[in-house]
Formats: C-alpha cells, sequence, structure tokens
C-alpha cells in the first residue's frame, strides 16, 4: 500500500501519512504525493475541505533521517519545499487530525492548518537545533505571532515538548479529545466546514491569512539557511549519532 494515502468521501479529500513502521517519516515521495493531492483540491471544485492525519500511533515523525543524510551529500534543494508552497498558499479549507508524536516539519505544517483536533496523545517537538538545524516552513516567523516569543523561543530554540492540553491552552490547537474519537470528531469537523458556502468560505479563509503576505519570503529564507545547515559538519554529528542511537556530541564545534 502507498506511504500516503488519498480518498475522497463526498466533498471531503482525506490525505493519511501511511508508513507507521518508520513512525510516518516524509520521505520524497511522500511529500510529493501531498503536494499533488493539495494542488488536486483547489483545482477540483467538488473537493471543499481537505482533511491530514496519521496511520498509527504517530501523526509523522518528520523528514526520514536517511533523506536528510542522502542530501547532506549533494547541493540538492530541500524537496520539502514544493510541499510548504503547496501548504501555504492552500486556498481549500485544511483541518488536520494529529494523534501521537507530530516531529518537526509534523509540527510546522500545522501552523498553516485551520483547524486542528488534536489526540490526548498528540506531542509536538521541533527538535531543529539538536540536530544542527533551522527551522523551516516559516515557522520562526508564525510560531512567535501564535503562542508568543517566549514560548515560541523554547519551542524552537530548546525543542522542548509541548503536550496537547498546553497546545490548546496556547492556541495552537482547537480541541483536544480522547484517542478513540479523534478521526469521528476530526470528520465532523470537516463535514460542518464542507456544509457550508464553499466561496465564502475560501474567501474567508484568505482573510485571515491575508496579514501572512510575508510567509513565501520567510519559507525561502529558511530553505536556504536549511539547505547550508545539512551540510554542516553539527549536522553530521547529529544525524550520525541519530542512527548510532546514542548522544550527539557538539563540544568541539564553536
Amino acid at each position: 500500500m502507498s506511504d500516503v494515502v488519498v480518498t475522497q468521501s463526498g466533498p471531503v479529500l482525506e490525505i493519511l501519512f501511511n508508513r507507521p513502521e518508520k513512525k510516518n517519516a516524509l520521505t520524497r515521495a511522500m511529500y510529493a504525493a501531498v503536494e499533488g493531492a493539495f494542488r488536486h483540491a483547489d483545482e477540483d471544485p467538488s473537493i471543499r475541505v481537505v482533511l491530514l492525519s496519521g496511520a498509527g500511533d504517530t501523526f509523522t515523525s518528520g523528514n526520514d533521517i536517511k533523506d536528510f543524510q542522502a542530501r547532506a551529500a549533494t547541493n540538492e534543494a530541500v524537496h520539502a519545499s514544493p510541499f510548504l508552497t503547496a501548504l501555504s498558499s492552500l486556498a481549500t479549507p485544511l483541518v488536520a487530525a494529529v494523534n501521537g508524536a507530530a516531529i518537526g516539519v509534523g509540527t510546522t505544517m500545522l501552523a498553516h492548518a485551520d483547524l486542528v483536533v488534536a489526540a490526548r496523545s498528540a506531542r509536538f517537538v521541533m527538535p531543529f537545533t539538536s540536530l544542527g538545524l533551522v527551522p523551516e516552513a516559516a515557522s520562526s516567523l508564525l510560531f512567535p505571532r501564535l503562542v508568543g516569543h517566549q514560548r515560541a523561543s523554547a519551542l524552537l530554540l530548546l525543542g522542548e515538548p509541548m503536550d496537547a492540553e498546553t497546545a490548546r491552552e496556547w492556541g495552537f490547537v482547537n480541541q483536544v479529545v480522547a484517542d478513540e474519537d479523534l478521526m469521528a470528531t476530526a470528520r465532523g469537523v470537516a463535514s460542518r466546514l464542507a456544509a457550508l458556502p464553499p466561496a465564502a468560505v475560501r474567501q474567508t479563509k484568505d482573510l485571515i491569512k491575508n496579514g501572512r503576505g510575508d510567509v513565501p519570503g520567510r519559507i525561502a529564507e529558511e530553505l536556504v539557511l536549511f539547505r547550508d545547515r545539512l551540510r554542516s559538519p553539527e549536522a553530521a554529528e547529529a544525524f550520525q549519532a541519530f542512527v548510532e542511537k546514542r548522544k550527539a556530541d557538539f563540544s568541539k564545534f564553536s
């Protein structure tokens, strides 16, 4: 079965990260599949809402580390960039259903969702600096706006985890439900959106996002730094430590 499953149920397009044996770690092919689904949603008038979720016990553990290591040896562009462009410019309302861990881009992508339903097991972590990297998906711009500068600094600089209730209190997710109720609740939210006048909904989403005109520029700026960081000695040490299941040693870096 595909690592990304896309199905349409009436006016709702469901996108499922479906690589549970790897904690839904995102590969080049998965990014391309989701990007294509986003673009299809905006082009097909029968689709009124997109619902994004993860199979198994994890929303997504973020980028596949082996992909990171492979790209670090090349000058190849970060292959998440078309996905991020499609995500940030998606005109169709996006609902996310988050269970378990949402690591790295698994959390930053949610800043672009319109409504987020979290299971009690949801845990949001952005460990960019510990991997020798910088944030992406315009998270360095959006998170200070969403949760405040000091909280964003703890999340992005220290990589401190944020549990579901904290995420709700800070306004990052809309509601928290029992794990077994997650998909039914998220589908209910998607159905409510889909029942509303579609043009009015899309225009309202556009109005809400009007203050984010600087998002594309920040995504591009972050990606340049991110690509450079992928080739850095710090990142090489972090990735190798991850593979070897040991603590990374950054003591030799200044």
